[in-house]
């Protein structure tokens, strides 16, 4: 039998997404790390042990050698929520395959992956079991069938979950891995686990199957992130989780004090962190328990960092769809959630309190409220808000059932609350959901009703809806450069479903920026480098700003150099949200805020990075 101590394994990650956790990069997901932790607790060495991702395979062919020549090979992988991605691109089957074929050694296959595969990532599709010409296909977790392997010497294991008790261990020895990660430390953010499974048994949603909710406790998950920060992790989310309103409690109540004990744990071992969100809440628990809830989403809103985003599982707003398919909330209690999230979590960090001038009022004239909008808001991303998850293909869909999709969607807008994101998909169907005895039958046969009806969507709530949580001199610090395309530089802050930002030009990847938001498309923005410097910006920077023309600008230009910003800004355009001329200072507002997240506190450096 070979001994742990002489097993060399390499961890091959080809990404996941799933309902309640996300591991494409920028971010990270528990399984490779998890399955770390459990070799090292099996007795391999962490010098043993070496981990890639799908895109650095495919990028370096020599890395590949790393799982010809591994004792153990052991694969994580698999989307059961089809999306589109733009830091990373996820394993497709064949290249699955082609990994177990290259391995010399022995291999095993596990994560969301052992749900089923279809012929690509994407929705519309009956996904079905296929091994992949694995030795070993993990049929419970991936990573307690990692130690079980090593520790009977590769020779077999039984199928089983971790407790929770090795999910805590485990969590903490396999930190380690992420210095392996091609995007750490910089650009890289770790999703960490809170719970898993679900208490609901909604018709097409893979959560279920790990079983009803298991917790964490806030100690073992402010450990995990304690390991994390100490390998130079900064960016965080808690993603793994059906419900973080449930956390700490029995799982469908919220718990405050156990949110409390989870966000200060957090922010006390990891003060230097730049990015802590979320992603899951459920809107049925906020209208089962409303006081409980507005306390925990106050708590959450206090101590994370702006843009993130409280994902809503509403699936549909037809009654219709919603009982043949056990959906939890109907249109108007997914719209009082919403209410709740905005005023509670809608506020921008700078908002004044709502005693102050500009505040939004509330019970608390010393607190800040949402929905924080108009003119007086601060120029900074909302600290919380709601998103809208729609499912399309489910059981009983009809006609009717887009008009009601998008009456409710018009209703958020027309109430002047706001949405962090709509997301607009087709069912997956997997074997052990209610879906599988559909299939994609319905998503196929309405798919060119679908598209017209998504791009509907998108010109007429997400044009708007974005004009109002992003407007004009929005500023949002951090924005890492990824790619150029027509003469732009594309780039994102690191958080929840992060906005794709466009500058003119085309300046140097990997680099970072602050960026005031200058215009919006359905689902991204445009903006300059903040504050720009009208000495020295181009022409193409100076046009993107709203009010300036092309003879404008060169107005502009040769009238250089100016010693303010009031010396070039005649009313055309107002050029102190975006602008600073010479030496002068220009503070990203809310920055001297506990919990403002990243960006300086006093001017932003030009070319920050370059």
């Amino acid at each position: 039998m070979t001994s742990p101590a002489d097993i060399s394994v390499t961890i091959v990650d080809g990404y996941v997404d799933e309902p309640a956790h996300f591991g494409v990069p920028p971010y990270l997901s528990t399984y490779p790390r998890y399955t770390a932790g459990a070799l090292v607790d099996a007795g391999v060495p962490e010098s043993a042990i070496t981990y890639h991702t799908i895109d650095e395979l495919r990028a370096d062919r020599q890395t590949r050698a790393d799982v010809a020549d591994a004792d153990l090979v052991v694969y994580v992988g698999g989307m059961t929520v089809p999306g589109k991605y733009v830091g990373g691109t996820p394993a497709e089957p064949d290249e699955v395959r082609d990994l177990a074929w290259t391995a010399d050694g022995t291999t095993l296959l596990g994560g969301p992956v052992r749900f089923g595969v279809g012929e690509e990532n994407a929705g519309a599709q009956e996904m079905e079991r296929d091994d992949l010409d694995y030795d070993f296909v993990a049929k419970g977790d991936v990573e307690a069938a990692a130690h079980d392997l090593v520790a009977n010497g590769l020779e077999g294991f039984g199928d089983r979950m971790r407790d929770t008790e090795e999910a805590d261990r485990w969590a903490s020895l396999g930190a380690f891995v992420v210095e392996q990660h091609p995007n750490h430390p910089d650009y890289l953010i770790c999703e960490l686990e809170t719970a898993r499974g679900c208490a609901y048994r909604c018709s097409f949603c893979t959560e279920p199957l790990y079983g009803n909710p298991s917790f964490r406790t806030a100690g073992a998950v402010v450990d995990e992130v304690d390991a994390l920060s100490n390998r130079g992790v900064r960016h965080f989310r808690l993603g793994r989780q059906a419900d973080i309103l449930a956390f700490g409690g029995d799982g469908e109540a919220p718990n405050p004090d156990a949110l409390r004990d989870l966000y200060g744990g957090i922010r006390r071992v990891a003060p230097d962190l730049e990015t802590l969100h979320l992603d899951n809440m459920n809107p049925v628990t906020i209208t089962e328990y409303p006081d409980a809830s507005r306390e925990a989403i106050r708590i959450i809103a206090e101590h994370n960092t702006p843009g993130d985003t409280a994902a809503f599982g509403l699936e549909s707003a037809d009654p219709v769809v919603k009982a043949q398919n056990d959906l939890l909330v109907t249109a108007e209690e997914c719209l009082a959630a919403v209410r709740v999230v905005n005023e509670e979590g809608g506020w921008r960090p700078g908002d004044p309190p709502a005693s102050e001038p500009g505040g939004v009022s509330g019970p608390d004239p010393d607190r800040r409220y949402g929905p924080s909008t108009g003119p007086d808001a601060s120029p900074r991303l909302p600290k919380l808000l709601p998103g809208i998850n729609l499912v399309h293909g489910l059981k009983g869909e009809r006609p009717e059932t887009y008009e009601h999709n998008k009456r409710f969607l018009q209703s958020v807008y027309d109430e002047g609350l706001m949405l962090r994101r709509i997301n607009v998909r087709q069912v997956m169907a997997f074997a052990g959901t209610e879906m599988a005895e559909t299939g994609a039958e319905i998503a196929t046969a309405h798919r060119d009703q679908f598209q017209a009806y998504k791009r509907e969507i998108r010109e007429t709530v997400d044009n708007p809806m974005l004009d109002r949580v992003v407007p004009p001199g929005t500023i949002l610090p951090d924005v890492h450069l990824e790619y150029h395309q027509d003469g732009k530089t594309f780039g994102r802050q690191l958080g929840t479903y992060a906005l794709l930002v466009a500058v003119p030009g085309e300046r140097e990847l990997g680099t970072v920026i602050d960026v005031a938001v200058t215009d919006h498309g359905y689902r991204s923005v445009t903006g300059v480098p903040y504050p720009l410097d009208v000495n020295a910006a181009s022409m193409d920077e100076l046009t993107a700003i709203p009010g300036i023309t092309r003879s404008r600008a060169g107005d502009v230009v040769v009238g250089r150099p100016y010693e303010t910003v009031e010396a070039v800004d005649d009313g055309v355009a107002d050029l102190s949200r975006f602008a600073v001329a010479g030496d002068s200072l220009a503070a990203i507002p809310g920055s001297d805020r506990s919990g403002s997240g990243p960006g300086p506190g006093t001017r932003s450096s030009l070319g920050r990075g370059d």
